[in-house]
């Protein structure tokens, strides 16, 4: 049918207009990636907590179980302050939950990996898509990517950010809907301030912004991408949808959470990193969330050891489960047959639509 086909799938090349979330920390596998672009979407990569040396790695793999575009996707560095004041209550907070897995409490920097060394390692790489969020990469790196033959896509929660993104030239727009998981990706405003449905943002940004437009947030079946498509976007971006995909990296303690939450399970929370970001509710995420915390990278570097740990030992209760509204629809599929799936229902949902 006709809705294969869009300025979105187009520009990247590929036949469906379907987008494997990027899920840095863990989920995001070059595995995952490749199935995704090999069942006719696009996988991209979450590379952003990762070295140069792992970015080069990654991509590496992905090109050895694909020969389809794929993308990495990278955090914009951000401004942020540090309130010792703020690090130490939040140490204090922490502590009882540390001690369960004798982890010291530090925040010492550095705290984030070098951007611009990981965007060199992605222009040497000519690879097809780099996506971003947190902000927007200075002109000259932009440039510097596009000469190297890469399509850029960057991240808006608002019609604002939208607009922005557009004025930076920018080839493709990812709009993050308040029902997404993981981070906000907003760089105007409170994050509060931006938690606009992905429908509504998606109308708005298609009335003022002439470009590829992507739809994320809360989308876990062909209704979802049929929905996103009718409201003017060019493709949905699913990433909750593929955290239980046998190649996701996503932790066995996690899977356990992710069986057994709920629609209503999940909240915005900062205790895991100093950033706004939606995941399934836990013993940590209640635990501080009336308490101020570090801003992101700082929180994020204090809490690492303490999740590794949690992780390690199969307790979800102070891991950051990110994950979108629709949570309770994932399904345990192989990734290509989770997209043969995901196609067929949006066949079906046209379909009706249509009749």
């Amino acid at each position: 049918m006709a809705w294969r086909e869009t300025v979105a799938t187009r520009a990247l090349e590929i036949s469906l207009p379907i987008v494997g979330g990027p899920m840095a920390g863990g989920p995001s596998t070059p595995a995952l990636a490749a199935a995704v672009s090999e069942a006719g979407g696009i996988g991209v990569l979450g590379c952003g907590y990762d070295t140069p040396d792992a970015v080069r790695a990654a991509i590496t793999e992905v090109r050895r179980l694909t020969s389809k575009p794929f993308g990495v996707n990278l955090f914009v560095p951000t401004s942020y302050e540090i309130d010792e004041g703020v690090i130490a209550a939040a140490i204090e907070a922490l502590r009882p939950f540390a001690a369960k897995y004798d982890v010291e409490l530090t925040a010492d920097p550095p705290y984030a990996e070098d951007f611009e060394a990981q965007l060199e390692v992605i222009a040497a790489e000519r690879v097809p898509l780099f996506s971003f969020t947190f902000g927007v990469p200075r002109p000259e790196l932009l440039a510097a990517l596009r000469d190297a033959g890469s399509l850029t896509c960057g991240t808006a929660t608002s019609l604002a950010e939208a607009i922005a993104l557009r004025d930076a030239d920018v080839d493709l727009i990812c709009l993050q809907g308040t029902e997404a998981g993981g981070h906000r990706g907003g760089f105007i405003g409170p994050p509060e301030d931006s938690l606009v449905g992905i429908s509504t943002l998606v109308a708005a940004a298609r009335e003022a912004v002439d470009l590829p437009l992507i739809a994320a947030g809360g989308i876990m079946d062909g209704r979802g991408i049929a929905a996103a498509l009718v409201s003017g976007a060019g493709a949905a971006q699913l990433g909750t949808a593929f955290l239980r995909c046998p190649e996701a990296g996503t932790s066995a303690p996690y899977r356990a959470a992710l069986d057994g939450a709920r629609d209503t399970d999940t909240v915005i929370t900062k205790a895991f990193s100093g950033r706004a970001a939606r995941g399934i509710r836990n013993e940590l995420s209640q635990a501080l969330a009336s308490i101020p915390v570090p801003a992101y990278p700082v929180m994020n570097k204090l809490t690492r050891e303490l999740r590794r740990r949690a992780a390690a030992t199969g307790d979800s209760s102070m891991l950051s489960l990110w994950a979108g509204h629709g949570v309770a629809q994932g399904r345990a599929l192989p990734a290509r047959e989770l997209i043969v799936a995901l196609e067929e229902e949006t066949d079906a949902a046209f379909s009706g639509f249509d009749g």
